[in-house]
């Protein structure tokens, strides 16, 4: 047996790679473009490892992807190819639809040509799993109820527009062609192989290095806190038991401020690795808002837990611990993925102070 993973060199794609060939032995045919976010070196343990098939390749290469599915024969697809950056979809968002709509609508077309083949029984069981995001759902009031499945689509950035639509096709190729789908809508993700463009990693390396510590506006805009491991469980969950044509949310249960975030990771910081000059929350600079900055998100999990049995294993305080000191331990890792381009972007999009 076989599953198709795609983007499974990124952050959350590794992350399910190596959890799931931990949990079984089922071969992993790894698709992945490799760009900037996408690093092989995550995937350095399976090297030598035949369960693991890894190819270079865009979701959006029609020829490439059917002749995987052709020569692999899976019996799921994980998608979760994407590009994910809000504040590179503000500066570039002809990349973020290219990838996440055009590259899901062929996808979804290869899946759905190879499906159609396959025996009943084989047709019955096969999974299309779509990873998407919370950000499809707008931003919240402060007091507003969290997110469930059915609140309406208000997306606010290029990047949560291109995530939404990809929704909208996944749900389409359902219910018009009877495509065995499933969508998993996930909140802010973190732990170990996250690329340190994103919150949490990017205060890591910041402080270590004894670098401003940017925060964007006044950093009370408000995020669900969900452990990459969790997420991980989840979509094999759902992925096991989910009902085809169904949306599940997947938080953690840890809505708290970016600026609470923030002095939390340079509280362990202090802990586990104290810098002599002093409390690296000094390094904490506030820089100029993002565009159109969502304020709030925020997941309920209800449905996942109530039909499918799943809650988070990890609390925020654990989930960030384990964080802060996979970082620490993983000092070459982080030197290697921190190009001149990486700095270059940083600059441009961190360095103009509030």
């Amino acid at each position: 047996m076989t599953i198709l993973v795609t983007g499974g060199a990124g952050f959350i794609g590794s992350n399910f790679v190596l959890d799931w060939l931990a949990q079984n032995d089922e071969t992993v045919v790894n698709l992945d473009a490799l760009t900037y976010a996408g690093n092989p070196e995550n995937l350095a343990t399976l090297r030598g490892d035949d369960r693991h098939v890894f190819v270079r390749g865009e979701i959006g290469d029609h020829v490439l992807v059917e002749q995987l599915f052709a020569t692999h024969r899976p019996r799921a697809v994980v998608h979760f190819a994407a590009e994910s950056h809000v504040d590179r979809s503000i500066h570039g968002p002809g990349d973020f639809v290219r990838t996440n709509v055009n590259g899901t609508y062929a996808l979804l077309e290869a899946a759905r040509g190879y499906w159609s083949t396959l025996p009943e029984g084989e047709r019955a069981a096969f999974r299309f799993h779509h990873v998407s995001t919370d950000e499809v759902y707008g931003s919240l009031a402060p007091d507003a109820p969290a997110f469930t499945e059915t609140h309406p689509y208000e997306p606010n950035s290029p990047y949560s527009a291109s995530k939404a639509a990809s929704d909208h096709l996944v749900r389409a190729w359902h219910h018009t062609y009877g495509l065995p789908v499933l969508t998993t809508n996930c909140s802010n993700n973190y732990g170990p192989f996250h690329f340190p463009e994103k919150l949490i990693p990017l205060m890591i390396v910041n402080a270590l290095a004894a670098k401003p510590l940017p925060v964007y506006g006044d950093g009370r805009q408000v995020r669900d806190w969900l452990y990459v491991g969790d997420h991980c469980s989840a979509i094999r969950t759902v992925l096991e038991r989910g009902r085809p044509g169904e949306t599940y949310n997947v938080g953690g249960w840890n809505e708290k401020p970016n600026i609470e975030i923030v002095h939390t990771v340079c509280a362990l910081l202090d802990e586990l690795r104290p810098d002599p000059a002093g409390p690296y929350a000094r390094l904490i600079t506030h820089v100029k808002d993002r565009p159109g900055h969502d304020r709030r998100y925020a997941i309920d999990a209800r449905k996942i837990e109530r039909e499918l049995g799943w809650r988070p294993a990890e609390t925020f305080e654990s989930g960030i611990r384990k964080t802060v000191a996979w970082y620490l331990e993983h000092a070459e890792w982080v030197a290697r993925v921190q190009s001149g381009a990486y700095r270059d972007w940083l600059q441009r999009h961190y360095g103009e102070t509030a």
